[in-house]
């Protein structure tokens, strides 16, 4: 093993030695090694072989064994490999993760050079840098997210969709970034070239900082308002950051200017946004908002029944497809990883699926889902008991038929959520977080002497646990 891993360094350092990209990838992987672990790093990182380098777009593959692999790494470890190879000075500034072949291994490695001089290409997504599973095909569907799902299928489509940007909001592990990968591998179905661009905010707030750093900001511009479809995930985490802030408006207001199809999600609607920019605010509010509730019972069950028609044996029984629809309420994520978890335990073990195997299996992840009810949550639920509409839970209005709906809204994120007294006046408008205790000790007391309000508590309390 060692005398073929010293050939394969000598082929490497035979085709990038001029380019110092052997040495580079070196002192990259020491780095990589210290900063993320030595399990992790060999686990996933250490295997990669350096691919081609096209010396006109500056992009390097790194190769790995398989498009799972592929895929995983480039999810899980690809801004940190962006930035360490343009940290490297050696001419890196994009990277591509690959599957080895017979054409792409080490032995073949080669410096490609464009025969036509030509602008570095804008970076683009095709359908294959997508989990094949993230497809519209996968996403079972309910009341909670039909209109999410029929408004990213418009967004993906061949006809122009009458509204963009899309803004999809829900909690996490609900099913947001699967339609993002959906809406992407549709898109390049038909429109194989068009720019797509797809990053977190975080990846966003990085790259303009780091263009800024080095004097790109204009190639930072151009390749973002290339893009025919702009997929952002996660845009909470851009609020609060004013210069990039400043840069995403500009971006969305000219993509849109220029017909391009913009995605957006987050964890919460637009104007529960923190300490975003108005004018982005309005931008995002301005095409078509579509949530995605916490999924009922129906949709948990025809979650699981869509799992167990494809996974195999051993046999999962009704039985305990009903208790982890019953009892993974959380998000869907969870619910898809308890079940495989049983799944993949029992082809290991060839141990049969039983009701009480699943009780034991699934303990801790049963009482972890308990306890994770969201603010936003229990404000949709108290504001559709009393039939208020939900921007009133964050409204200045003190008239008696808002005041107690809000109240009790506080006083069950107090009890429902690990959500500190500040986080939750910030939630209900701002508020100071001895508001909250006051509305908490109304509760507490109103509960010993009016019974009609003792039973709104309790039916919202069984309502929001299940």
């Amino acid at each position: 093993m060692k005398d073929k891993a010293a050939v394969v360094e000598r082929q490497v350092m035979e085709v990038h030695g001029d380019t110092g990209l052997d040495s580079a990838w070196a002192a990259i992987r020491v780095g990589l090694r210290r900063d993320i672990g030595a399990r992790m790093f060999d686990q996933w990182l250490k295997p990669v072989q350096l691919g081609s380098y096209c010396s006109e777009s500056l992009t390097l593959d790194l190769l790995v064994a398989s498009d799972f692999t592929a895929n995983f790494v480039s999810g899980q470890f690809g801004d940190r490999l962006r930035m360490a190879w343009r940290s490297a000075g050696v001419g890196v500034r994009e990277i591509r993760l690959r599957r080895a072949t017979e054409s792409t291994g080490p032995r073949v490695l080669e410096v490609v050079r464009n025969e036509v001089e030509a602008p570095a290409p804008v970076p683009t997504v095709s359908a294959a840098n997508f989990l094949p599973r993230h497809d519209f095909d996968g996403f079972v569907t309910g009341d909670s997210n039909r209109l999410a799902f029929s408004a990213a299928q418009a967004m993906a489509g061949e006809a122009t969709p009458r509204f963009s940007p899309l803004f999809i909001h829900g909690g996490t592990g609900q099913g947001k970034t699967h339609l993002l990968h959906a809406i992407a591998a549709a898109f390049c179905a038909h429109s194989p070239a068009a720019p797509v661009l797809y990053m977190s905010a975080e990846r966003f707030m990085m790259e303009f900082v780091n263009a800024m750093r080095a004097n790109e900001t204009m190639a930072f511009k151009a390749r973002l308002r290339a893009a025919r479809l702009l997929l952002i995930d996660d845009i909470q985490f851009i609020a609060g950051k004013g210069s990039t802030q400043e840069e995403f408006l500009h971006t969305i207001n000219d993509l849109i200017d220029s017909g391009a199809r913009i995605v957006v999600t987050a964890d919460r609607a637009p104007q529960m946004l923190e300490s975003i920019d108005a004018r982005i605010l309005s931008r995002l509010a301005g095409g078509l908002v579509a949530d995605i509730r916490p999924a009922d019972l129906d949709l948990r069950l025809a979650i699981l029944e869509t799992k167990r028609a494809v996974a195999g044996d051993p046999p999962v029984p009704d039985a305990v497809i009903d208790f982890l629809a019953r009892s993974i309420r959380s998000n869907v994520r969870e619910l898809e990883g308890a079940f495989n978890k049983l799944v993949a335990y029992g082809q290991l073990t060839g141990r049969s699926i039983d009701l009480e195997f699943a009780q034991g299996m699934l303990a801790d992840a049963v009482r972890a889902s308990a306890r994770r009810i969201t603010v936003d949550e229990i404000q949709k639920a108290c504001a559709a008991h009393y039939r208020i509409d939900a921007a009133e839970m964050r409204s200045k209005r003190r008239a008696r038929a808002v005041a107690r709906p809000r109240q009790v809204a506080m006083y069950l994120a107090k009890k429902m959520t690990p959500r500190s007294l500040p986080e939750i006046g910030r939630i209900f408008g701002g508020r100071d977080h001895s508001t909250v205790i006051h509305a908490v000790r109304t509760i507490e007391q109103l509960r010993e002497s009016n019974p009609e309000l003792d039973a709104d508590i309790r039916a919202l309390q069984r309502q929001l646990e299940g």
